[in-house]
């Protein structure tokens, strides 16, 4: 179990998005900390995606919002699977998994960035029927998430305790 397998790897950075069904294709985001990572797969039409979104509400900037959509949960979510759906995935194919969600640097709790980017995507979730098979949020960890396009693994590593198949 290697993080970094793939022929093809493609870096998900802050505030990014990739949907593929290239099987060669190795999905990777980096430093989750108070950011989401969504990692999704469909097992039938082998489509796999990851959203890394930063900021819960695309209401407080909607010019930023509108030039960059993956910056926000309420705007990326949709747009994740939307584009997901457009190369053959469904709803009903789909696993869907999420981490990340951390409180590094408000250790006060003033403004919770790492619960509300969770809230959000539990609420889009909720209201859409879609349960995550894995949820790994919260603490004061940075987290590294990839999926593999053409099986679906999907592997997290957690700073300080190594790497694990979610």
């Amino acid at each position: 179990m290697a993080i970094f397998k793939g022929e093809k790897r493609q870096v998900v950075g802050i505030s990014d998005m990739k949907v593929s069904k290239d099987p060669k294709e190795h999905l990777i985001t980096f430093s989750l900390g108070s950011c989401i990572g969504i990692a999704i797969w469909d097992h039938v039409a082998k489509v796999g995606g990851m959203l890394h979104y930063m900021l819960p509400d695309s209401r407080i900037d909607k010019e930023r919002a509108r030039t960059n959509p993956y910056m926000f949960g309420d705007s990326g979510i949709p747009m994740l699977f939307k584009k997901a759906y457009s190369l053959g995935a469904s709803k009903q194919n789909m696993t869907v998994r999420m981490v990340g969600g951390s409180q590094l640097m408000d250790s006060a709790g003033i403004f919770n960035i790492g619960l509300r980017n969770y809230e959000i995507a539990k609420l889009l979730f909720t209201k859409n029927g879609i349960t995550p098979v894995k949820v790994d949020v919260g603490g004061s960890v940075n987290r590294t998430l990839s999926v593999d396009v053409a099986t679906g693994q999907v592997i997290l590593k957690v700073s300080g305790t190594g790497e694990v198949e979610i």
